[in-house]
């Protein structure tokens, strides 16, 4: 038996190697917007810009977002609030703060009644106000669509709150280093200690599947996207058929980025502690919850697919720590190299969020929480047929028929 100690334990240390030293190496290449050389000098030219925000049921978290939006340090833009189908106060506070703007007319509204056949919801709320044009003071703004002419857009979700740089040094950055799309990777807001559990594990696991220094290269599969900030040329956008073409993704803001990828455009991620932050969830309930709608979506829908992803998770998370417990003699050395490793993943953390490195003694609870939550989320998605997002069911069929 010993021997397959040896070799489990061989394969997680250079498995885990193979991730943990690169992400670590290459993460600190990412631009960190905070850092002096990044500041917009003074009279840049900055292009007119859009910034579209849909909203269902958001009361609790609508208002700090929108008036961190209205104080940003941007010269031309303008703010498109659009409420979803929302049943609580989310729309009269975007009215009420609309009103506020005054004169200036830098938010403006759009409220949507119904949900056309074959659109998510939100995807249909960020479809329409993109086509609204919020930079022009003077231009039409109502039900009906009109294209729009600001250079870039901003998407980004209803619970976010922004520092009053953030746009300004993004869009400065993705113009000089000629992007089409930038990702700003916002800074997760933890209370309490299974907060900072949960929200440090996704990250790790992102880093290694996804390898954010190959963005640039086009020959690369990489591609990144985030609901929090999602800044992305108009001309892009448009070529890659705006989100009428995602219109059934769940994971819209992958796909966003994987078609950006795919149409040979260039995109890049970006850090900068504090520029764009939110709280992801409330509690690890709250936490496992925003994660089921997203995670059998991810895996196509397919039952293969899930189970391999709980098996995966199981060995290169859970079982280095038990085969350090429990493997005999020698054979826990290449377990104790693939949990230091493992270590070494849970160090860039504390860039992005208020969790510490040595989170990475809970990596078991958190792999097991995820696997609780993956199952969770096929076996609801199975039962009801459908994924129910903001008291909204799409039909699974729909889904995987797009």
């Amino acid at each position: 038996m010993i021997w397959l100690f040896w070799i489990s334990g061989a394969l997680l240390a250079i498995a885990w190697l193979r991730a943990a030293l690169p992400m670590v190496w290459h993460l600190s290449e990412l631009a960190d917007l905070t850092q002096p050389q990044h500041a917009v000098p003074p009279a840049t030219p900055l292009p007119p810009l859009t910034i579209v925000v849909p909203a269902r049921n958001e009361d609790l978290h609508i208002e700090p977002a929108l008036r961190s939006l209205l104080q940003l340090d941007y010269p031309q833009y303008g703010v498109v609030a659009v409420n979803d189908r929302s049943t609580d106060q989310t729309g009269a506070i975007m009215d009420r703060l609309a009103a506020e703007s005054g004169a200036s007319g830098k938010l403006r509204v759009l409220h949507i009644k119904e949900l056309p056949p074959r659109w998510l919801g939100k995807l249909h709320a960020m479809w329409l106000g993109s086509l609204r044009d919020a930079s022009l003071r003077d231009a039409s703004f109502g039900n009906t669509a009109q294209q729009g002419t600001s250079e870039w857009l901003l998407f980004t979700d209803a619970d976010c709150v922004f520092h009053p740089e953030c746009l300004s040094r993004a869009v400065h950055f993705a113009v000089r280093e000629k992007l089409d799309h930038l990702v700003i990777m916002p800074t997760l807001l933890t209370r309490g200690l299974g907060e900072r559990i949960l929200t440090a594990f996704p990250q790790v696991v992102a880093g290694f599947i996804m390898r954010p220094w190959k963005l640039r290269d086009p020959r690369a599969r990489d591609h990144v996207g985030a609901g929090a900030f999602n800044l992305i040329r108009r001309s892009a956008y448009e070529a890659i058929g705006a989100y009428e073409k995602l219109r059934l993704e769940v994971v819209d803001d992958l796909k966003l980025g994987q078609s950006i990828k795919q149409a040979g455009l260039r995109q890049d991620l970006a850090v900068g502690h504090g520029l764009v932050s939110l709280h992801w969830g409330a509690g690890i309930a709250g936490l496992i919850s925003n994660l089921e709608k997203n995670m059998f979506a991810v895996l196509q829908f397919r039952l293969s697919l899930v189970l391999a992803a709980c098996v995966a998770t199981f060995m290169l998370c859970i079982w280095p720590f038990v085969g350090l417990a429990l493997a005999p003699g020698w054979s826990r050395v290449p377990f104790a190299v693939a949990v230091a490793a493992i270590a070494v993943a849970y160090l860039p953390i504390k860039r992005y969020t208020s969790g510490s490195p040595w989170l990475f003694i809970t990596c078991p609870i958190s792999a097991s929480l995820f696997i609780v939550a993956l199952l969770r989320s096929t076996a609801v998605a199975l039962r009801d047929g459908a994924v129910t997002w903001r008291g909204t069911k799409y039909p699974l069929e729909e889904l995987k028929n797009k």
